[in-house]
């Protein structure tokens, strides 16, 4: 039961604090949070590879693959976001005087 509000009340200060970050500020914050999702694909790789019976191995697995998946769309938002504020990179050509929005 303990383990049940610990869960229950991070899940609602996470979701005040991700709420409240200004728009300035998402792009470094996806950047930490990438780094952070890359050491828990590491921890689940470590487990996973300790772990004995086939249940545990199989949630080891699905452990792997949730954050392999989460770590690479982390990257893709982030990419996205930094491609939306980026100049003069390849494949985008800013708007000239002449030029129509």
């Amino acid at each position: 039961m303990t383990f049940l509000t610990i869960f229950t009340l991070s899940v609602f200060v996470g979701f005040e604090v991700v709420s409240k970050v200004s728009s300035v500020l998402h792009t470094p914050l996806m950047s930490g949070a990438n780094a952070i999702h890359g050491v828990i694909l590491v921890g689940a790789i470590i487990v996973t590879g300790h772990a004995h019976s086939g249940l545990a191995v199989t949630i080891g697995l699905l452990a792997v693959v949730l954050a392999t998946v989460n770590m690479v769309g982390g990257f893709v938002v982030t990419d996205r976001m930094l491609e939306m504020f980026g100049r003069n990179r390849p494949g985008r050509r800013d708007a000239g005087p002449g030029d129509r929005v």
